[in-house]
């Protein structure tokens, strides 16, 4: 069993600055990849940003050069640093940790950028 679990979240004004880290726990065998995602009421959960085991990153296009995600692997935790926030960044974040045996995911965490 593998455990998920978002922090960071919280309300900041446009421009302003957020950091979220994810910590995986349990039983984790091989862990390919840990992602964020975001989901708005009614959209579709879209990925943020993604980290690859042993190096590599992904962003969506809407948050390149403003976010970045990093990692600690002795602690299975995955980070994601937001800078120059948007009111269009109000979400649900999500962490997903993608391993050999499936993909686990958060409870997630609110993100609310105030105009």
């Amino acid at each position: 069993q593998v455990q998920v679990v978002e922090s960071g979240g919280g309300l900041v004004q446009a421009g302003g600055s957020l950091r979220l880290s994810c910590a995986a726990s349990g039983t984790i065998l091989n862990i390919n990849t840990m992602s964020w995602y975001r989901q708005a009421p009614g959209q579709r959960r879209e990925m943020v940003a993604r980290h690859i085991t042993g190096g590599g990153t992904n962003y969506a296009d809407s948050v390149k050069g403003r976010f970045t995600i990093s990692r600690d692997y002795a602690k299975n935790t995955v980070y994601l640093q937001m800078n120059s926030l948007k009111p269009e960044d109000t979400d649900v974040y999500y962490c997903a940790v993608a391993t050999s045996r499936g993909v686990y995911w958060g409870q997630g965490t609110q993100v609310t950028v105030s105009s």
